[in-house]
């Protein structure tokens, strides 16, 4: 059992020097025994402003004459005896001026399922974890040379029946998590990335607008039901990553705006204190507000186990309102330099990855160098040029052939994560299968070749939920993705290609070992836009083991094509995304191309080969056996002098060896 909780002079400098990381366990509602023996529970809370707080709820019949907390520099504490787990409560605050509002638990580990809005005491400790064997891989871990391929979700919306619609509920964590864990091995992510998972009033939000930052939400169930959770993808080999909010806030009554009944976690003058999305903008230069937050993170890594977080609107905290034009918020500056630079300290494998839209320099460098310090960002850029790109109709690709090709021009600059994250399935933008012009096959078959693109550039990856099944319905947060797509057979091919792409990725050292090294890619043909094709390699640390990638945005085949090779070969393909059985029209190269003498797109060799229309093809370069090597018939073995001459003639399935 935890000892009595108290908050010392020591927790006050460092809390209001901004370098206090264990606030969770000061401030909240902490079940602990007191000197006697006896169980109850202790709050604590910070309202600097408040004349008077009292700790209210049912146990009190809402009362705020009975607890009446005591205070000592804004922070006021109570022990109630005998109060146990399952209390929901809220602290009544009564501002400078005399109003009497009732505010929820800022530090709470659990809150009442919504439309509810009270806080519930909840004693986090002691959840067994059987995730080592997962801890320990991540210590030896180098993402930046490891596969990371990250299937972003909304807990709410990925299996919910029409039962749970009507019902306005959700699948618990219990309920989904073997199902889920089944499907992202199945499709052979790394990760997942989830949707804000603490407190929020509003469904719609999605989690981004949240009013408890140390509260799991229970729509999906307990605290140590989400721990259960993470457990159990751990235990599965996948990694979990949260998305967080350290920008902004809602304002719903009960949550932290005007805590006190006067800023405290936001901005106090107007023009900085609501976001463009009518939120609060957290005050990122205060001492208190960067100790609730680093704070947080850390509370999340330790009780939770989260591998990474994926921070919100980066944008807005650089600039004022995320607009250049009013300027470098310095003090938010330097909150994300000690949030990096405290997360590392704790964790140096944690991935910290900025949703980050804008040019700022060195966002993904270490602190030590003058940059932000975080682990990856998105690359914002990349995703709009490509999406522009596939937007055009065919006929117009040819006089923008710079959306695909400039990304490769600053790929270097940071290291980035290339997505098609939810933002892109919303708000009238389609979906990403319907992004593309043409007639059904023809949007089927450029999905097919913008996955593969996505997946074969440098840049890690990160796909929204339901893109993998070619969904042509935006995402409807309040229903489940179309499942019943599989039952045709154009989505189930789709299905199929994205399952076994992200395996050629996943398996395949030239896509990820040397991602952020301009060692680990080299354009083939970088100008040819009158027929929008693009080639280029992918290499890993071995100088043998590299891929060619041919990428061919128009709707026309072509045979015999010349694709130059850096070394002589077989080139063997490995993927086609117009095979019959993704779909295609099946216009694919099934025996290894043999490497040919003769300068071609600047390189010594050539292969001829057949590129399909809207189509993708990844070749897979091996050495060409040696003459005096042993070939094998099917019915018996043939021993060839080293000095005969042998003529291997390939017909179809027969291998006919001519010996002169």
């Amino acid at each position: 059992m935890k000892p009595y909780c108290q908050f010392t002079e020591i927790d006050r400098y460092l809390f209001s020097e901004g370098t206090h990381k264990q606030l969770y366990k000061k401030f909240g509602a902490h079940v602990v025994q007191n000197e006697n023996g006896d169980l109850g529970t202790y709050f604590c809370v910070y309202a600097p402003h408040a004349k008077a707080v009292s700790v209210v709820g049912d146990f009190n019949n809402w009362n705020g004459t009975h607890h009446e907390m005591i205070g000592d520099h804004g922070i006021w504490s109570l022990y109630i005896p005998k109060l146990k787990s399952g209390e929901t409560y809220k602290y009544e605050i009564t501002t400078s001026w005399g109003a009497k509002i009732l505010k929820a638990d800022p530090y709470a580990f659990y809150a009442e399922h919504r439309p509810h809005t009270a806080s519930v005491v909840y004693d986090i400790e002691d959840f067994e974890w059987t995730d080592e064997v997962w801890v320990e891989s991540r210590k030896q871990s180098n993402i930046f040379e490891q596969p990371l391929n990250i299937y972003e979700l909304h807990l709410g919306s990925w299996r919910r029946g029409e039962d749970l619609v009507e019902a306005e509920n959700f699948h618990s964590y219990a309920e989904i998590v073997d199902d889920l864990i089944e499907y992202v091995l199945e499709h052979s992510y790394t990760h997942i990335e989830v949707m804000p998972l603490y407190e929020h009033p509003f469904d719609g939000s999605w989690g981004y607008q949240a009013t408890g930052y140390y509260a799991a939400s229970s729509r999906y169930g307990e605290p140590k039901d989400l721990m259960m959770f993470i457990n159990r993808c751990h235990e599965a080999g996948i990694g979990v990553i949260m998305d967080w909010v350290p920008g902004h806030f809602c304002r719903d009554a009960h949550g932290l705006y005007q805590f006190d009944g006067e800023p405290v976690y936001e901005y106090p003058f107007a023009d900085a204190a609501i976001s463009e999305w009518g939120t609060a903008n957290f005050d990122l230069a205060k001492g208190e507000v960067r100790s609730f937050l680093i704070s947080n993170a850390l509370f999340w890594m330790k009780y939770y186990h989260v591998d990474g977080f994926r921070v919100d609107a980066v944008a807005n905290m650089i600039y004022w309102g995320g607009n250049k034009d009013r300027g470098e918020n310095h003090g938010a500056i330097e909150f994300l330099k000690r949030l990096n630079t405290a997360l590392f300290a704790e964790d140096d494998k944690l991935l910290m990855i900025a949703e980050d839209s804008t040019s700022y320099p060195l966002v993904t460098a270490p602190v030590s160098v003058g940059g932000l310090g975080f682990s990856y960002k998105w690359n914002m850029g990349w995703m709009n040029d490509t999406l522009d790109y596939i937007e055009l109709d065919n006929i117009y690709r040819p006089y923008h052939h710079n959306y695909i090709t400039f990304a490769m021009a600053y790929a270097y600059s940071e290291n980035f994560i290339l997505p098609f994250s939810h933002d892109e399935v919303v708000h009238g933008k389609k979906s990403l299968v319907d992004k593309a012009p043409g007639d059904y096959w023809q949007k089927m078959a450029q999905f097919r070749l913008l996955c593969t693109y996505q997946m074969t550039l440098p840049g890690k990856k990160l796909n929204f939920m339901a893109n993998e099944i070619a969904q042509f319905h935006e995402w409807k947060d309040k229903e489940q993705v179309d499942w019943h797509l599989l039952k045709y057979p154009a989505h189930d091919a789709s299905n199929r290609y994205i399952k076994d792409l992200n395996k050629t990725y996943l398996n395949d050292a030239a896509f990820w070992e040397l991602d952020h090294s301009f060692e680990g890619f080299e354009w083939i043909d970088v100008n040819n836009n009158e027929q929008s094709m693009f080639s280029y390699i992918r290499k890993a640390k071995n100088p043998d083991d590299f891929v060619v990638v041919v990428l061919n945005f128009k709707p026309v085949a072509y045979h015999q094509y010349r694709v130059g090779v850096p070394m002589e070969g077989e080139y063997v393909e490995i993927l086609n995304s117009d095979r019959d059985y993704y779909h295609g029209s099946n216009q694919y190269n099934g025996l290894p191309l043999s490497s040919q003498e003769g300068v071609t797109h600047g390189k010594p060799y050539f292969v001829e080969m057949t590129i399909p229309p809207f189509g993708a093809v990844i070749l897979k370069y091996q050495a060409k056996p040696l003459k005096e090597d042993v070939l094998l018939d099917e019915k018996e073995d043939v021993l060839l002098d080293e000095k005969e001459d042998v003529e291997i003639v390939l017909e179809e399935d027969v291998i006919n060896i001519n010996i002169d």
